[in-house]
C-alpha cells in the first residue's frame, strides 16, 4: 500500500549525549480538545494477473538479489563477460591481480598448507579413512573451489564435524579395517551425493533450506561432536591399541578404563607434552593477532619435532605407534569405486545428505564471517555450487567430504590473504608434498594427530553462546541442549535430528499460537502501543482495540477466534466491574498481519458475525495489500460495510466516535 502505520518499534531515542530518556506525557490531556485526524481511504493495491502475481513471488523466493539486474541494457560481449564473471568469479578479479597481491597471497597460501598437511593428516584418521586420502582432500578441492568460489578468504579442506558424521556414521555399518575397501567406496559415495546435493540446492536456489539448523541447534551439536571427537582422541593419548568403534559417551568412557593395561606412558607423556605446547601457541595467537604464524605453524613443528624424536629411538622401541607407509604419487582416480547398486547404498546417501548439509552450513558461514569483515558480498547459491562441484571431482580423484574450514580461513585471513590464490599456493604445497615428501612422514607418531585434533576441536565449544541462548530465549537453549545431550549419548546424527525436529516445533508454536495484545493511545498522539508495555497509553472508552502479531492461517485461525473472543470477554468483565460504559466496537490493527488465507477470511467473517449478535462492531485497520486483495476478492469487504476499515486505528477511533456522537 505503500503507507505507514501509526505503530512504532521499541527502539531507544538517541540524542546528542548519546543518552536514552523515557518522556512521559501527562494524562490529563484532553483527547476531544485535539484536532479530528484526516480520514484516509483504504486503498487496493494495483490489479495483476495471476501469471503476474506468480512470477513476482517465485523471484521474491528464489531470487532475492536479483542477478540478472546487472544485464540489464548491456551489449551481447558485456553480457557475455558478466555472465563469465557470474559463473567463474576468478574473470572479475583476475584482469586486476598483480604481483603484490601475488606476494600476498603466496605467504598466507604457504601458511595455511603448514596447517592443512597435519591437519589433513588427523581429519583422515578421525573419518577412519587411510591417512593420505586427508592430503589428497588438500589438493584437488582447493583448485577447483579457487575457479568456482567466491569467498577471497575461505581456506578450503577436511573439517573436524564432516569428519566425525562420515566416521560415526560408515563405522556403524561397515568396519574400517576388516573392510577397508568397501569402507573407503562408502566414504567416495557419501562424498558424491553430498556434493550432489550441495550443488542441487545452489542451482535450484533452495539453500534457504540449510536455514532449519538454527545458530541454537549449532551451538549444541558443535559442542557435542567436539567432546565426542576429543574422547576418540584418548585412544591415541594414552596409546590404547583396542578401542571401541562407537561414538557415545558411555561406551567411550568404558573402552578407556577397561583398556588401562594397553596405556603407555611414554606416548601419555609425549601426547600431554605437546598439547600443552600446541594450546600454548593458540593462547598467544589469540591474545596478540601479530603473532597468529605461532598457532598456525605449531602443528607441523610439532609433527616434524615428534617424528625426529621417534625416528632417533626407534631402536629403543619406545612403544609409540607412528604412522607408517604413505604411497607418494598424485590422487588416484576413484570414479570406479563410486558405490552406486548394493545393500549400503541407502547408508551412503543418508551420510552425504548429512555430512553435506553439515559442511555446507559451516563452509557458508565461514565464508560469510571473513567477507563482512573485507566488506564484500558472499553469494551463497554460487557458493553452494562451488563446494558442490569441488566435492562431486574430489569423489572421483580419492578425497572425501571438504569446504571452508574455520580454522584455516581464520589463518588465511590473519596472513594476509587477498584472493582464491592462497588456496592454490596451498594446493601446490600440497602437491610437493605428495610427491616428494611423503616418506618423511613414516615416524609421525599417531598420538600427534590426536593432539592436533583436541587442540582445533576445543575451539568449537562456545560456553559465550551457549550463556547467552539461555539469556535471550530459553527455547533456544532448550535446542541447543537438546542437540548437544543428543549427540553426546545417543548418536550423532540423531542428536542432529531432534535439534532440528526442536526447531521446528518451535516454529510452528510461533505460527499456531501468535501474540495478540490489547493496546492504548499515547496521550498527544494518534500512535496507539501495548497497554503492558507502556504505562502512559490509556484505553479509549467504549473501544477495544487489538493487535494481531502473525499472518493469518489455517493453523491458528482457530485459536485466534478463540483468543479475540476471551479479549473481548475480559474487557466486558473489566468495564463492568469498575462501572464504565458499556464496549461497542473492536478495533483489529492488522500491520503485523502480513498474508491471509481462505481459512483466515472465513474465520474473521465468522468472528464479526458474532460480535455482532453481541452487538459489537468489529473494524478492521492497516490490512497490508494482499491481505486486502483477498478480502476484496472473497467479497468479506462488503459484509464490513463503509465503516468497517480504515487506514489507522487513531482514524478508526475517530471516526466512528464522530458517527457515535452524530447519532446521539
Amino acid at each position: 500500500m505503500g503507507v505507514n502505520s501509526n505503530r512504532v518499534e521499541d527502539l531507544p531515542c538517541h540524542h546528542d549525549h548519546h543518552q536514552t530518556t523515557t518522556v512521559r506525557i501527562p494524562s490529563d490531556i484532553d483527547l476531544e480538545a485535539m484536532p479530528p485526524p484526516e480520514i484516509h481511504r483504504v486503498c487496493l493495491p494495483p490489479k495483476q494477473s495471476t501469471l503476474q502475481k506468480l512470477k513476482h513471488r517465485l523471484g521474491e523466493i528464489f531470487f532475492p538479489e536479483n542477478p540478472l539486474h546487472r544485464f540489464k541494457n548491456q551489449t551481447w560481449f558485456t553480457k557475455l563477460l558478466l555472465a563469465l564473471q557470474f559463473l567463474f568469479p576468478i574473470f572479475q578479479w583476475g584482469p586486476e591481480y598483480n604481483a603484490q597481491l601475488l606476494k600476498s597471497d603466496i605467504i598466507s597460501g604457504l601458511t595455511i598448507a603448514s596447517l592443512a598437511i597435519p591437519q589433513g593428516i588427523s581429519y583422515a584418521k578421525l573419518a577412519s579413512l587411510p591417512p593420505i586420502v586427508g592430503l589428497y582432500s588438500s589438493f584437488v578441492p582447493p583448485l577447483i573451489y579457487s575457479l568456482l568460489g567466491s569467498s577471497r578468504h575461505l581456506a578450503v579442506g577436511p573439517v573436524s564435524i564432516a569428519s566425525l558424521v562420515m566416521g560415526s556414521m560408515l563405522s556403524e555399518a561397515v568396519s574400517s579395517t576388516e573392510e577397508p575397501i568397501l569402507y573407503l567406496k562408502l566414504a567416495f559415495t557419501a562424498t558424491c551425493f553430498a556434493g550432489l546435493f550441495q550443488a542441487s540446492l545452489g542451482f535450484l536456489r533452495l539453500g534457504f533450506i540449510i536455514d532449519f539448523l538454527s545458530k541454537a541447534t549449532l551451538v549444541g551439536f558443535m559442542a557435542g561432536a567436539a567432546v565426542i571427537v576429543s574422547l576418540q582422541q584418548l585412544k591415541g593419548l594414552l596409546g590404547i591399541v583396542h578401542f571401541t568403534t562407537k561414538m557415545q559417551f558411555i561406551p567411550v568412557m568404558a573402552s578407556v578404563f577397561s583398556n588401562r593395561g594397553e596405556w603407555s606412558w611414554q606416548t601419555i607423556v609425549m601426547g600431554f607434552s605437546f598439547l600443552l605446547f600446541l594450546f600454548t601457541t593458540r593462547h598467544i595467537s589469540k591474545r596478540n593477532p601479530k603473532l597468529f604464524w605461532v598457532a598456525a605453524a605449531a602443528p607441523l613443528t610439532s609433527v616434524i619435532v615428534s617424528t625426529l624424536i621417534v625416528f632417533l629411538l626407534r631402536s629403543k622401541n619406545p612403544g609409540i605407534s607412528f604412522i607408517g607407509h604413505l604411497p607418494k604419487g598424485l590422487n588416484p582416480p576413484s570414479s570406479n569405486m563410486l558405490y552406486f547398486n548394493g545393500p549400503y547404498l541407502a547408508l551412503a546417501m543418508k551420510t552425504g545428505l548429512i555430512t553435506g548439509i553439515l559442511s555446507l552450513t559451516e563452509g557458508i558461514a565461514v565464508g560469510r564471517t571473513f567477507a563482512s569483515l573485507k566488506n564484500y558480498q558472499v553469494d551463497g547459491n554460487k557458493e553452494m555450487m562451488a563446494i558442490g562441484l569441488m566435492n562431486i571431482c574430489g569423489s572421483c580423484s580419492s578425497c572425501y567430504v571438504t569446504t571452508g574450514s574455520f580454522s584455516r580461513s581464520a589463518v588465511n585471513y590473519n596472513a594476509g590473504a587477498k584472493t582464491v590464490v592462497s588456496n592454490i599456493i596451498m594446493a601446490a604445497a600440497v602437491l610437493i608434498t605428495l610427491l616428494f615428501l611423503m616418506p618423511l612422514f613414516y615416524y609421525t607418531p599417531n598420538v600427534i594427530l590426536a593432539t592436533i585434533i583436541l587442540t582445533a576441536v576445543s575451539g568449537l565449544i562456545d560456553y559465550q553462546a551457549a550463556y547467552n541462548l539461555w539469556k535471550v530465549d530459553k527455547l533456544d537453549c532448550m535446542t541447543c541442549l537438546c542437540s548437544f545431550f543428543g549427540v553426546l549419548f545417543i548418536s550423532v546424527p540423531t542428536g542432529l535430528a531432534i535439534a532440528v525436529v526442536v526447531s521446528v516445533f518451535k516454529i510452528l508454536l510461533h505460527v499456531t499460537r501468535p501474540n495478540t495484545l490489547a493496546m492504548g493511545n499515547i496521550p498527544g498522539t494518534q500512535i496507539y502501543q501495548n497497554l503492558s508495555r507502556y504505562r502512559e497509553a490509556l484505553r479509549i472508552p467504549s473501544f477495544l482495540v487489538l493487535a494481531i502479531e502473525a499472518p493469518f492461517y489455517f493453523a491458528n485461525s482457530t485459536y485466534l477466534q478463540e483468543r479475540i473472543l476471551r479479549w473481548v470477554c475480559e474487557e466486558e468483565e473489566r468495564i463492568k466491574a469498575n462501572n464504565e460504559g458499556t464496549l461497542k466496537c473492536v478495533i483489529l490493527d492488522m500491520t503485523a498481519v502480513t498474508a491471509i488465507d481462505t481459512s483466515g477470511i472465513d474465520t474473521l467473517s465468522e468472528l464479526r458475525k458474532i460480535l455482532e449478535k453481541r452487538s459489537l462492531q468489529l473494524v478492521l485497520a492497516n490490512p497490508v495489500g494482499s491481505v486486502m486483495e483477498k478480502l476484496h476478492q472473497s467479497k468479506t469487504l462488503e459484509s464490513f460495510g463503509m465503516n468497517g476499515v480504515y487506514l489507522t486505528v487513531g482514524e478508526a477511533v475517530a471516526d466512528i466516535s464522530s458517527v457515535w456522537k452524530a447519532r446521539a
